[in-house]
């Protein structure tokens, strides 16, 4: 759970101590992680790490009077997942940490929720919410906006401050040994992903086409606008600050914009909505009325070669809508399906199957040539995707039978399969 927090100034300079005593010991880790590397030829051990840290308290009183012990602690431990990471190859090679970046400190215990409380902000907490206080080491009751109450055992909470100069909780919450099965049993959509409709939606009945919100270029004049006057402020001056927030602001109203949306109840309304809905809601709008969902296993890295569209797929957030789907369904207990990033989904006549191979990316709507029928070029590739998957999870048959490609499944399921027939 993510919540917003209201410290006052004098929070806020006691949460800043703890942000550079963690940051400090970040980059003076990962410094000898590299150094030890290049000397010894192996890594450090996070046990290693924080076997130093009694001396170095010693030799800097700081670290022990403004910065809570097991936030240290944590940040070996991050920095080991970190190098865990990028050795496995799931992220890049770790970085020093910088004043002016993101800062965010971990409290793996000792962190409590308090509610019924007399704020210091009540005009800002009413607004929308449940007012509460977080109770925090070294800092004491800073308030706190929830939007829903808190369910299971508090194990770690991470403050973070964004370079916009918002504070947030990020609460990991342990509900529990509560597992949910996985089924097929229900119902199976397929998804397309696009550029001019974002998303095209078939459950075997009805199709949907939400537009793309495009939310880069709505704010893309304000963001060169913005950027413009920062290049032009001195470094290190108090105006080139405040630019700097402003460039951040921006930024942080396009990450919003493309996360969040206004809501709508239904998928039609979200086709209806226009420019100013998406990712969370339309999720798990899908997600509420699915319990398998079908997309392609998309090569985003190398889509994003292309020169003329590489800017607009790297700010659809495709792989951030992916994620979303995932856990979303992996909570309701539905499935994930990824089919071959080369079934040729658009090329393929819904209706009989059969290939047309000379289609162009610009065409988006065609005639099959065998039984003339006339195709959306989306809503088909949805079509297509959505039959594909129930061939891979064994509910049913591609058009082409055994001529196209095999999927890959996002895991390996032991599910309950159903006859075809009983799919709506």
């Amino acid at each position: 759970m993510k919540v917003r927090l209201y410290p006052t100034a004098e929070q806020k300079q006691l949460l800043a101590k703890q942000f550079g005593c963690a940051r400090f010991w970040w980059n003076r880790s990962l410094g000898l992680q590299y150094k030890t590397r290049s000397t010894q030829g192996r890594w450090l051990k996070r046990t290693e790490l924080n076997a130093m840290l009694p001396q170095l308290k010693k030799e800097l009183p700081w670290l022990k009077t403004d910065c809570y012990s097991q936030v240290l602690q944590a940040t070996s431990k991050h920095l080991e997942q970190a190098l865990k990471n990028w050795f496995e190859g799931r992220a890049k090679k770790p970085r020093f940490k910088a004043k002016s970046n993101r800062q965010s400190i971990s409290f793996p215990q000792n962190v409590l929720v308090i509610s019924n409380h007399r704020s210091a902000f009540p005009s800002v907490l009413k607004r929308r919410g449940v007012a509460a206080q977080i109770k925090v080491p070294k800092v004491g009751l800073i308030d706190a906006k929830f939007t829903k109450e808190i369910e299971g055992i508090i194990k770690t909470v991470t403050i973070s401050v964004t370079p916009s100069g918002k504070y947030y909780a990020s609460i990991g919450l342990d509900l529990g040994d509560k597992e949910v099965k996985q089924s097929t049993d229900g119902a199976i959509t397929g998804i397309d992903l696009g550029l001019k409709d974002y998303v095209t939606y078939h459950n075997g009945t009805d199709s949907y086409s939400v537009k793309h919100p495009k939310w880069l270029k709505r704010h893309e004049r304000n963001l060169r606008y913005q950027q413009k006057q920062l290049s032009r402020r001195k470094k290190g001056s108090s105006r080139r600050n405040k630019a700097r927030l402003l460039v951040a602001r921006v930024h942080e109203k396009l990450s919003n914009a493309r996360q969040d949306c206004l809501g709508a109840r239904s998928l039609a309304s979200f086709a209806d909505a226009g420019s100013h809905r998406f990712l969370h809601k339309l999720s798990r709008k899908i997600t509420a009325l699915s319990q398998v969902v079908v997309v392609e296993n998309l090569n985003i890295k190398g889509m994003v070669k292309n020169r003329k569209l590489s800017k607009a797929i790297a700010q659809s957030g495709w792989g951030m809508f992916l994620n979303f789907l995932d856990y979303k369904l992996k909570h309701k207990g539905g499935v994930l399906v990824e089919i071959d990033r080369f079934f040729p989904s658009s090329k393929l006549c819904s209706n009989c199957g059969h290939k047309y191979q000379e289609l162009e990316l610009s065409e988006r709507e065609w005639t099959c040539s065998a039984c003339m029928k006339k195709h959306s070029r989306d809503e088909n590739a949805a079509k297509n995707i959505r039959v594909e998957g129930m061939r891979i999870l064994g509910l049913g048959h591609s058009p082409r039978g055994d001529d196209v490609r095999l999927g890959t499944c996002s895991e390996q399921l032991s599910v309950k399969r159903v006859p075809t027939e009983s799919l709506s």
